[in-house]
């Protein structure tokens, strides 16, 4: 009798250590499940804040090349490294209108810079714009300009020299675009940053070229 007593004794002493030891794991597996998901957020956090920051485009401002709902990928370092090159596609913030604004930068600190109608002048040679020369090439075959909206200097910003520490940005649709012609010269400080990717839609889904 004894004998059988201790023999059934064993495994349910055995059980009674193993349900702590499975309660102690699974409080060790949810810890590390909460470690990694605060981990996570907090990733999410700084490439958001200070890497990396979606952009969705409003308007028809960059038609050809960007259309009304796609979704962009923006680079918000780069700037802090270097300055923006001429033909870089910008994000930028605009404090009057509380918004920010995709556009391509075209002057950069120093140039003298005109806009006559589809003919852009960098300190009196013309650029070059492969970007838009197909639009410009219809607009023009149909006897149409491609920049109907305004030339530059004009009446509302009349100094033609980019200052210290600023760009001149257009958009690509230069008949609807508010761009430097009508908000003046873009701060550096202003800058979000360069767009990197098109994301949505997913057949959209591709590097931006510059």
């Amino acid at each position: 009798m004894t004998s059988d007593s201790a023999e059934t004794a064993t495994p349910s002493a055995e059980s009674d250590k193993a349900a702590p030891s499975q309660k102690a794991k699974a409080m060790k597996e949810t810890v590390e499940w909460i470690k990694a998901l605060a981990i996570a957020v907090v990733l999410v956090v700084i490439i958001r804040s200070f890497l990396f920051a979606p952009f969705m485009v409003e308007g028809e401002s960059m038609h050809p090349n960007f259309e009304t709902g796609e979704r962009l990928i923006v680079n918000k370092i780069l700037y802090k490294f270097r300055e923006p090159d001429r033909g870089e596609v910008v994000v930028f913030h605009v404090p009057e209108q509380g918004r920010d604004f995709i556009k391509r930068v075209i002057g950069l600190p120093g140039d003298t810079i005109k806009v006559q109608g589809d003919d852009v002048f960098i300190n009196d040679v013309k650029l070059e714009e492969p970007y838009i020369a197909d639009a410009i090439k219809q607009a023009q075959a149909n006897g149409q300009l491609y920049n109907t909206e305004s030339d530059f200097p004009n009446e509302r910003i009349t100094e033609a020299t980019v200052p210290e520490d600023t760009i001149f940005a257009m958009g690509d649709n230069r008949s609807n675009s508010q761009d430097s012609r009508a908000l003046g010269y873009i701060s550096d400080k202003e800058l979000v940053g360069r767009a990197e990717v098109i994301f949505w839609p997913l057949n959209k889904l591709s590097f931006i070229k510059h």
